[in-house]
């Protein structure tokens, strides 16, 4: 193909009839951080075309739902950002679990289910809970603390690598990690510039972790190797699935526990509400920060044939920006979207995807999410900003860079 009819590694395509043009950047720093043009897609109707980069976008929670859910016309396998694998390289080997469609993806998703089942999930919550007792008491001694790095980073990176047999884990290399891998989604910008700029010694201690020889022979990690012993895929697929769960693994868990915090501490009068029943309460005000904040807050899909969604005709080869933390605001799906409610019922929420590539990690998440903040709510009597909050722009991620807390502690 023409490299003059590619923008961003994928075809350039004409505005659908009848779909309204926004000019705007998704990419900017303010549309990262603040989310400001999330209101225009809403008003846009089902999609608007993005001509910067020559795509269509949604933030209407049906449309997302329907392009996420609908695999044979939408697919992963052309790639989850801007860049289309059909007409060019990816940047380095495709994930076998994110960037692939069935039947394929049947096959690895089998194997990874079954390193992260909920089975193994609990046995691995009286851990998580002995672990984040731990630290909350750590952090009770403190006085003013950063939440980002004291808590946000440093419970994920450190609990959900020995949950998949890491030795020794470097918290900073697996936050960059993942920080790396969610800014190539994005567009070949200062962001994604800097990413590959230091990609280099963090892709070589990756991937020095994540051979059998480098694993514990009783982590997640292992049930792949065995699964490869089996025949059901092969050692170096093995290899791959333990990088997939850890470029997915962490950043979108500190992202949710950073972002639960900062909605905790914003409204006191949840809080409230969590402190008063922590067993009860410690899932739903995670559910609804992922709602309210979702982490990942964008993928794409790419249109496998042509097509049509909500009326509007889509070409092959079309990029469609599914704005997952746009639907999850979508004011004709849910009541008062705005407002930062725990006793919500979230169920139906995006911020994990939906069909068959829903977050394989989702179990994990909610675990080390849950145990967090009930440890929090059992000892911390109120929770108070002592600095404005700080976002990192990321072209994938709703991430806080900085979180300034003091922690009161219960009498």
């Amino acid at each position: 193909m023409n490299q003059e009819t590619l923008i961003e590694g994928h075809k350039a395509i004409a505005p659908p009839e009848s779909v309204p043009v926004l000019d705007i950047d998704p990419y900017s720093d303010d549309n990262l951080t603040n989310r400001t043009y999330f209101s225009a897609l809403h008003e846009a109707g089902p999609f608007a075309f993005i001509p910067k980069y020559s795509v269509l976008a949604s933030g209407r929670y049906d449309v997302v739902k329907e392009v996420f859910s609908d695999h044979e016309r939408f697919v992963s396998s052309r790639g989850v950002g801007l860049s289309d694998f059909a007409v060019e390289e990816p940047w380095r080997p495709q994930s076998i679990i994110l960037e692939v469609d069935p039947p394929y993806h049947s096959k690895t998703r089998k194997v990874i289910l079954r390193g992260l089942s909920p089975k193994v999930v609990r046995a691995l919550k009286d851990d998580f809970k002995l672990d984040a007792e731990r630290l909350i008491g750590e952090i009770l001694t403190k006085g003013d603390f950063e939440a980002v790095v004291d808590i946000a980073e440093a419970f994920p990176s450190k609990v959900f690598p020995e949950a998949v047999g890491i030795k020794d884990p470097d918290p900073r290399m697996l936050i960059d990690f993942g920080a790396i891998q969610f800014n190539a989604i994005g567009p070949d910008n200062a962001l994604r510039a800097k990413g590959f700029a230091g990609m280099k010694p963090v892709m070589e201690w990756i991937l020095s972790r994540c051979s059998r020889d480098a694993l514990t022979p009783d982590g997640i990690g292992s049930v792949f190797y065995e699964a490869a012993d089996n025949g059901e895929i092969t050692h170096d697929e093995a290899t791959m699935l333990v990088r997939a769960v850890l470029a997915a693994g962490i950043d979108t868990t500190v992202t949710g526990i950073g972002n639960a915090l900062w909605c905790l501490a914003t409204h006191p009068e949840e809080y409230e509400k969590l402190k008063a029943d922590p067993e009860k309460m410690a899932l739903p005000a995670f559910e609804e920060t992922l709602r309210f904040t979702s982490p990942v807050q964008a993928f794409y899909r790419t249109a496998a044939i042509d097509t049509e969604v909500a009326g509007v005709k889509i070409v092959e080869g079309t990029k469609i920006l599914c704005c997952l933390g746009a639907a999850n605001m979508d004011p004709d799906h849910w009541d008062q979207p705005n407002r930062y409610d725990i006793s919500r019922q979230t169920a139906g929420h995006l911020a994990l995807g939906v069909g068959v590539h829903v977050c394989v990690g989702q179990n994990i998440a909610r675990a080390e999410g849950q145990a967090v903040l009930r440890a929090i709510a059992e000892r911390v009597e109120r929770i108070e900003l002592t600095g404005k909050e700080t976002w990192r722009p990321n072209n994938a991620i709703h991430a806080l860079d900085k979180l300034p807390l003091r922690f009161i502690a219960k009498e």
